[in-house]
């Protein structure tokens, strides 16, 4: 039985509801389920044969999806880069949609469904993986693993990290899509068996080993989020008044905890003043690590002799001062530093609040703390900010040896918008992905302490001074998304290409007329 052909009002439609209700699944919504009959939306929307035509209706569905998605930059840098943004983000959704119809017109997968709902998810898949790397480093926002923290779909990513996760959700988008499309037949046995397949693939997560037990013993932390002035982009002008805060923060931590600690994490830009080369940020830092008896992994800034501006986490010991440092691997492109500077200031003056491009830095965030309780030295992980997004960059961390994960970050100049909880989510999900407890510690929150199951431990509120603190599991035992992670990649990348020439070869023998989705 041949699915209908939309008519092309219709598949627009489809594909804006496709496009709201798949960010809807999204934080701060967080409506999950909503991801994947977004998808099946979009999925009954690419109906039509035409490239190009499918090519606009992935445009249409991108802006839905993208526009409400990163207003968090109309909030940093204003309306234009948000708009220039989300119609980039939309135009790679607008290349899957072109990719999807050529794919489509092989011999094997124009007849049969079954065989369009794989390659379809993994598809969706590859094309994430190109919003990721490309252009200028990629922007992994949007993905829909990041939409599924809460669903037991997100507990795939133990097993294949973020693509694996993406890639069921758009495979039962599909099979959702062929479910609506039977029951409008009144075809209740094979809308029932679709609706079946969906909750299967949903729910199969639950069967995995996921574990939050210690195998290397406990890590007493502290965390601290000393708030900054509410001043959107010049909340850090007062680059003393944050430090004090968080310095202040450190001390009330001290007076609070139980147990002695063994580390005390502060966010990204904690102090945007280089303890290394002023004597008065210096001391501020040693008094809050003496106050608390413990190292400090410090956020700050760091201008080299050969030019530029590193981002950096430096741990800070009370009696020795500065000891290992990391260097952001992945500055963000038009924020952190700016290509293309003429053009992009055309496009908003915005561009010229950052006066020294950040460079990036050139080691993996894998810090030794030495620990004196445990006799022994413990690594973690780290990764600044919106390096949270990235799969490798995590990876390599608990690669080279990562006990747990740190993701310190500045929110600050994003207001009251949903980033924050869009990073918490990925924060959780890299914790199911490893098996890290993770340490998610911004500015102004949501900073976050979380389980190596992904379980939110404790957590603070939006612009606010809070302090946390917990004896969070160390682990050394990789998973297979740890271990194979970029094999999976690769394999989604490659199949990608591989399903797209081979409907460009398909359609040379089929005719148009008799190609069409077909449900059986």
């Amino acid at each position: 039985m041949l699915l209908p052909t939309p008519r092309r009002r219709a598949t627009l439609l489809l594909a804006v509801g496709g496009g709201v209700l798949t960010e809807a699944g999204f934080p701060g919504l967080g409506w999950w389920p909503l991801t994947v009959l977004g998808l099946a939306l979009l999925f009954v929307a690419l109906a039509r044969d035409s490239a190009r035509w499918n090519a606009l209706v992935g445009l249409v569905f991108g802006l839905a999806l993208f526009v409400p998605h990163v207003t968090f930059v109309e909030a940093a840098v204003g309306l234009v880069p948000w708009l220039a943004l989300a119609t980039a983000e939309a135009g790679l959704v607008a290349l899957f949609a072109a990719a999807w119809a050529w794919a489509r017109r092989g011999e094997v997968i124009w007849g049969a469904a079954r065989l369009q709902i794989p390659v379809f998810a993994a598809l969706w898949v590859a094309v994430e993986e190109l919003r990721s790397v490309w252009p200028f480093g990629g922007f992994p926002w949007g993905r829909l693993a990041f939409a599924q923290a809460d669903s037991p779909l997100g507990r795939w990513a133990w097993a294949g990290g973020v693509p694996l996760v993406s890639f069921l959700v758009a495979a039962a988008g599909a099979v959702l899509a062929l479910g609506l499309v039977a029951l409008r037949r009144a075809n209740l046995g094979r809308a029932s068996g679709a609706l079946l397949g969906v909750a299967l693939i949903v729910v199969s997560g639950v069967f995995l080993p996921l574990s939050s037990a210690p195998t290397d013993g406990r890590l007493e932390v502290g965390a601290v989020q000393g708030n900054v002035p509410d001043r959107g982009l010049d909340s850090f002008s007062q680059a003393r008044e944050v430090l004090r805060n968080h310095v202040t923060g450190t001390e009330q931590l001290a007076q609070r905890v139980e147990r002695p600690l063994d580390v005390v994490l502060w966010p990204e830009n904690s102090t945007d003043i280089d303890p290394r080369a002023d004597a008065e940020a210096a001391d501020l830092v040693t008094r809050a690590a003496q106050a608390v008896g413990a190292p400090i992994l410090v956020g700050t800034d760091h201008y080299p002799e050969s030019g530029g501006r590193l981002n950096s986490a430096l741990l800070w010991d009370p009696q020795t001062g500065p000891g290992v440092s990391y260097d952001k691997l992945h500055p963000t492109p038009f924020a952190e530093y700016i290509p293309l500077r003429s053009i992009a200031r055309a496009v908003s003056d915005a561009v010229d609040r950052v006066r020294t491009d950040m460079i990036p830095g050139s080691a993996v965030g894998a810090l030794d703390v030495e620990v004196p309780r445990l006799d022994r030295t413990v690594t973690l992980g780290v990764g600044i900010c919106f390096e949270v997004a990235y799969d490798d960059i995590i990876r390599n961390t608990v690669q080279d040896g990562a006990e747990l994960i740190v993701i310190p970050t500045n929110n600050a100049t994003f207001g009251r918008t949903d980033l924050s909880v869009q990073q918490l989510a990925m924060s959780r999900i890299r914790a199911m992905e490893h098996g890290r407890a993770t340490v998610q510690i911004s500015t102004v929150g949501v900073s976050a302490l979380i389980d190596p199951a992904g379980v939110i431990l404790e957590r603070t509120e939006h612009w606010s001074a809070e302090q946390m603190s917990a004896a969070l599991p160390l682990r050394s035992s990789l998973t297979p998304a740890t271990r194979f992670g970029d094999a999976v990649v690769w394999a989604f990348r490659g199949l990608g290409v591989a399903v797209v020439l081979a409907g460009m070869a398909g359609a040379a023998r089929v005719r148009r007329s008799d190609r069409a989705l077909v449900d059986a």
